[in-house]
């Protein structure tokens, strides 16, 4: 069992982290293995630059490309690495319930905020039924002891969760289905989960940030955090001081350089720019089937962010 930490002990109140929540990139070795000692320095560093908390293993994480074991291992270093486990948001979601059940249990007993969880996702199309019943099989395993973000990417998981659904899994589990994460792009439904008493709710991207502020979110989880993360957390924190003008103002920024990744493959574009700036070339690599961007183009993006 890992060593967690004892809640009663240390009185750590347990809530969802605030702000901006960084999905926080894999860096990988040459030999494609974690580069763990890159990966605990960076989430380190995105804490440092405002970050209210991270979100190891989602799509920016590379997750479905990594082991259950390197996972493990991973999430372990990061703690022993000084980065405290409240502030964690987990993906621990897979395509069944005893890999999903094994994530799940590692991070709740390290005492993570919560775990981050996809709908089972091979087979296309299930009936809200079978979806929810995976849920309450989940949560039965673990006697009630864990805490749930959905994460809703239908894009690119291929499943979603169609917001009757969303909302009967939080009237039939209040106490661990805690929030969403929603990644669709689809403002109206980001907009309708708002509306479900006592959901937490996290946009998948900065762009829609003002609206959510304005109908009373409080977080975001954001694939560019990872390059951009103090400019993103200064969006709340004028908007949360009232400077209102000056968040839009800031907003534009960070919505034009969204574009720019989103234009040029977020996680390859990050990664490689990670490389320049860091001078480390390990930041560089992906693992198949995404391809590393070359040293060239990650100039070139360099250069055109840089004219914002």
């Amino acid at each position: 069992m890992p060593s967690g930490i004892d809640r009663d002990d240390r009185n750590v109140p347990l809530i969802l982290p605030t702000g901006l929540v960084a999905p926080n990139l894999t860096p990988f070795n040459h030999d494609l293995s974690v580069a763990t000692d890159l990966y605990v320095e960076h989430g380190r560093a995105l804490l440092d630059q405002g970050c209210g908390g991270l979100a190891p293993f989602g799509t920016t994480g590379e997750a479905l490309s990594i082991g259950l074991d390197e996972r493990i291992d991973t999430l372990d270093a990061l703690v022993a690495g000084g980065v405290a486990p409240e502030s964690l948001i987990v993906g621990t979601g897979l395509t069944n319930l005893a890999d999903t059940l094994r994530l799940t249990r590692h991070a709740t007993e390290l005492g993570v905020a919560a775990t981050m969880i996809l709908p089972p996702f091979y087979f296309k199309d299930p009936a809200n039924e079978g979806v929810h019943r995976y849920f309450e099989a989940l949560i039965e395993a673990m006697d009630g002891g864990v805490r749930i973000v959905l994460y809703h990417i239908p894009q690119v998981a291929g499943v979603g969760f169609p917001i009757e659904l969303v909302t009967r899994l939080r009237r039939d589990f209040p106490d661990q289905v805690l929030a969403i994460k929603d990644s669709s792009g689809d403002w109206d439904n980001t907009a309708r989960l708002f509306a479900i008493d006592g959901l937490t709710v996290y946009p998948g991207s900065e762009l829609p940030m003002l609206e959510a502020l304005a109908l009373g979110g409080e977080g975001l989880i954001s694939a560019t955090a990872n390059l951009n993360a103090t400019a993103i957390a200064d969006v709340f924190r004028c908007w949360n001081t009232g400077e209102h003008a000056d968040a839009v103002l800031l907003h534009g920024k960070v919505a034009a350089t969204r574009h720019c990744f989103a234009a040029a493959g977020p996680i390859p574009a990050q990664k490689r720019l990670l490389a320049m700036a860091t001078g480390d070339d390990r930041w560089a690599n992906v693992r198949p089937p995404l391809l590393a961007m070359d040293a060239n183009r990650g100039r070139l993006l360099a250069d055109e962010l840089a004219a914002l």
